[in-house]
């Protein structure tokens, strides 16, 4: 049977490397069977792009992408800019062997209407067909707020339409809070999809309201939404899987934003187990 390859978002993993550096984590990521990574939310010092290569080169883990902002989001998160630094951007890339950059979430000043999100994406299409002159795929990733409708469909389907060199990083997780079947929209960017990321969804227990002002009931009755490890929540992840294969997924990449307590080597560990018994493991 064709295959892909399943990874790990890094930016799970941001904290422990903070403490401990990339290398001990890709060596113990590797001890889990993981073999490739999406780099995220990770300053791309000389030290950290020379350990990803090292970890290529004596661990197999291979970089399946790399991470960028198209400018400075208003965000405190450690990203190089397409805006300031597009040369350093892909000397980093050729360093680790990576051919594919994603933008991993779109400029808050673009987030507020249907045309500033176009305009974004338009930009976006300019550095794509740049990058692709230096052997580098530009991929973006949505979240919920491009799920906003205009003229009767997605801002994302209007993304899709109106660009030819950009590909998307499309979400098990977010598609489903955005309101579209995953395994159909999947397969409407046939073609443009080289990444897809692994995320289950469930609604979460109710807290005691007792004590809780009237007035916050909707936020909390809000919240109950929750990630959930791959096999643990309520989608169809291998009809998920199987539809981003059948439409030129390569890289399947597990990423959980909240754990809710649980640690993120546990959360990691019952994600690839559950994939395994999913039929997956030779996907590792």
């Amino acid at each position: 049977m064709e295959k892909g390859k399943i990874g790990v978002q890094m930016m799970m993993l941001k904290e422990e490397i903070a403490q401990r550096g990339i290398y001990p984590v890709m060596e113990q990521l590797a001890g889990m069977g993981f073999s490739a990574v999406e780099v995220s939310q990770i300053d791309m010092t000389p030290e950290n792009v020379q350990a990803l290569a090292r970890a290529g080169r004596e661990l197999g883990v291979q970089t399946a992408a790399m991470s960028c902002t198209l400018s400075t989001m208003g965000l405190k998160v450690p990203c190089d800019t397409l805006e300031d630094d597009f040369d350093k951007i892909v000397a980093d890339c050729h360093a680790v062997e990576c051919g594919i950059l994603r933008i991993g979430m779109l400029p808050m000043s673009c987030a507020d209407t249907p045309e500033h999100m176009l305009e974004m994406a338009d930009q976006c299409e300019v550095y794509a067909k740049r990058l692709k002159e230096h052997g580098i795929d530009l991929y973006y990733h949505a979240h919920t707020m491009e799920f906003i409708h205009k003229d009767g469909k997605p801002v994302l389907t209007h993304m899709r339409e109106r660009t030819e060199a950009m590909g998307f990083e499309l979400d098990s997780h977010w598609m489903w809070r955005g309101g579209v079947d995953p395994v159909a929209y999947i397969r409407s960017f046939a073609g443009r999809i080289r990444l897809l990321h692994l995320k289950d969804y469930r609604v979460g227990p109710m807290p005691d309201l007792s004590k809780l002002p009237p007035e916050q009931f909707m936020f909390v009755f809000g919240m109950l939404e929750q990630f959930a490890e791959v096999g643990e929540g309520a989608l169809d992840m291998p009809a998920i899987i199987d539809a981003g294969l059948a439409s030129g997924s390569e890289y399947f990449l597990i990423e959980q934003d909240d754990r809710y307590g649980r640690s993120v080597w546990d959360s990691l560990k019952i994600s690839r187990d559950n994939l395994v018994k999913m039929g997956y493991g030779d996907w590792f």
